[in-house]
């Protein structure tokens, strides 16, 4: 039996075009129960913290135990763990609860202001804030007992822009666990300097996108967002067994085995790294967290695992099993996933390719439901001719097979850098925080356009 109390407390608001155009505050928690009965689960939650709910919630949980194990063939055990006894919070130096509501929509405003141009058309800019500090207090019947507090801080911003009759739009999302020092530490300010100037570029400057095959340089923006999608979610166990099917898809690497890129590429999920936007010490059913590979200098190597899809394999978990909050089960999440950097300057990377081209931002992407093939449009984007860039393309599209992706890396960039994000997945949804990234990476001989 395992039971989570779970509980978050949220301020957020909205500006549109520098106008604050709505906000909450809110508190909600509530008691997550799951038991195994004979080899079937059952899940119940309540937000009435009293004895008489808890134990209503345990009857609910045994009762759909009892009722979905009748005619189930697989039975449902659990991996055998060194579960966590444990309490740890995470420490913000500049605090939610020191600066007044009104001084952080100030704030907001302040960078909302930084969204303006003399060289093209700011058609709307939208900025949003969200703080979260997040309680979860999970025990179960194997000895886990893992406390844990994680304030999270969040902007995203929106920029959508014109020239003429040419019209572009740029998302950006700075994000982290502590308190408002996140904003700075990940660079918020050049974060929406560099999203203007890629608009810029892109309105302005950019010529028609090349076509033909080529040699690609990738930054860390489309680099990140790359790896999520055509590893991150493919390495998810509980999809790769068809439980996630009919919510968010398969995945590709159902009995795919060996080696699926090249020897530069090694692909890492950390939900350990301090002050990230995934961060955590140990997962909802208190196994203690660590990196996981998911491609070893190109050779697949771990599923991202809880403990029922461990045990299903053989295999240890590796601390996968988060929930949004308590009326959400645990179910197999990425946390920070990026390519391990290598040791190239970006002008390495460029100096050896006769004609190519650098795809810096995007502004677009989608993927098949089993992660095969995945499709980028790059928004700031310019030409490498005979080892230097040279003028500014638009609209540059890669659409390619994951196993090619992977393979056609033949250089990786030393400067890591990462992203926030939103993963989205369950039924019902549970967004959770992300990081995701890497370094410039280059792709020998693929085809563009």
């Amino acid at each position: 039996m395992e039971a989570r109390f779970h509980a978050h407390r949220l301020t957020s608001f909205t500006l549109l075009n520098d106008e604050l155009v709505g906000g909450s505050t809110t508190e909600y928690g509530g008691l997550a129960v799951r038991v195994i009965l004979e080899g079937s689960m059952g899940f119940a939650s309540t937000s009435k913290l009293t004895r008489e709910s808890a134990a209503s919630a345990l009857s609910r949980a045994i009762s759909i135990a009892r009722a979905s194990g009748r005619g189930v063939k697989r039975k449902i055990s659990l991996s055998e763990e060194a579960l966590g006894r444990a309490s740890y919070k995470v420490l913000a130096r500049k605090n939610f609860s020191d600066i007044a509501l009104e001084d952080k929509v100030s704030m907001v405003r302040e960078y909302s202001g930084l969204i303006s141009s003399d060289d093209i058309k700011i058609s709307s800019k939208t900025l949003g804030y969200g703080e979260n500090i997040e309680y979860k207090f999970v025990v179960n019947s194997d000895g886990g007992r893992v406390e844990s507090l994680t304030p999270r801080v969040t902007v995203f911003y929106n920029i959508a822009a014109s020239n003429g009759s040419r019209r572009a739009n740029k998302w950006g999302h700075v994000a982290g666990s502590g308190g408002l020092e996140i904003l700075e530490e990940q660079r918020l300010t050049e974060a929406i300097a560099e999203d203007l100037e890629s608009l810029k570029v892109s309105l302005t400057k950019a010529g028609p996108p090349p076509k033909g095959v080529m040699d690609v340089i990738l930054s860390p923006e489309i680099v990140g967002l790359a790896l999520h999608e055509s590893i991150g979610h493919p390495s998810e166990a509980d999809r790769v067994l068809g439980r996630e099917a009919a919510q968010a898809g398969l995945s590709y690497r159902i009995d795919l085995e060996g080696q699926i890129g090249s020897s530069a590429v090694t692909v890492i999920d950390d939900p350990t790294i301090p002050g990230s936007y995934g961060f955590y010490l140990y997962d909802d059913e208190t196994v203690p967290a660590r990196p996981r590979k998911l491609i070893d200098k190109g050779y697949l190597a771990e599923l991202l695992h809880n403990r029922e899809t461990a045990a299903r394999y053989g295999v240890k978990s590796n601390a996968a099993a988060r929930a949004r909050d308590y009326r959400s089960e645990p179910i197999v999440r990425m946390a920070n996933t990026y390519l391990q950097p290598g040791d190239y300057t970006f002008e390495e990377l460029i100096e050896d390719v006769k004609e190519g081209v650098y795809v810096k931002t995007y502004m677009e992407w989608n993927i098949d439901e089993f992660r095969l093939v995945a499709r980028y449009v790059g928004l700031e984007a310019y030409m490498v001719k005979q080892g230097r860039l040279a003028e500014p393309v638009r609209d540059v599209l890669l659409q390619i097979p994951s196993r090619e992706f992977y393979s056609k890396i033949d250089a990786v960039g030393r400067d890591l850098r990462m992203y926030a994000g939103l993963c989205g997945k369950g039924e019902p949804p549970q967004p959770l925080p992300v990081w995701m990234g890497g370094p410039h990476v280059r792709l020998r001989g693929v085809r563009v356009g």
